[in-house]
């Protein structure tokens, strides 16, 4: 029950992150201000490059940090087994192969999305 409810907090701090970081993309500009300088638009294109690149950063390392953990979770149970049934070492590493494939994947994703996030937001 209580490694249930971690899952869930660490879900939940992660969607409060991630949700923090859309914030400044989806700020709407006020009616009314006067047009920008060149400067105030460098400065502001700095900005948003800046929060692209922490948004990015933040989203491999949210992926690799989970991914790393999963790997390693699942290749402690293949070994414990392993270790417990020797005869099924092909159909568990089998398994694991396929499920370590499946989290790099994921990983994978992320990377994608932090390039869509740097170049194409």
């Amino acid at each position: 029950m209580k490694t249930t409810l971690k899952r869930i907090l660490v879900a939940l701090l992660i969607a409060v992150m991630m949700a923090g970081m859309t914030v400044p993309a989806l700020a709407a500009e006020g009616e009314g201000e006067p047009i920008p300088t060149e400067a105030a638009l460098a400065q502001a294109e700095a900005s948003t490059t800046n929060t692209k690149a922490v948004a990015a950063a933040i989203t491999i390392a949210v992926a690799a940090g989970a991914g790393a953990l999963a790997m390693a979770m699942a290749i402690s149970k293949a070994s414990d087994g392993i270790a417990r049934q020797p005869e099924a070492q092909g159909s568990i590493r089998t398994t694991l192969m396929l499920g370590l494939v499946f989290i790099e994947t994921a990983i994978i994703y992320a990377l994608i999305v932090a390039i869509l996030i740097v170049f194409v937001l």
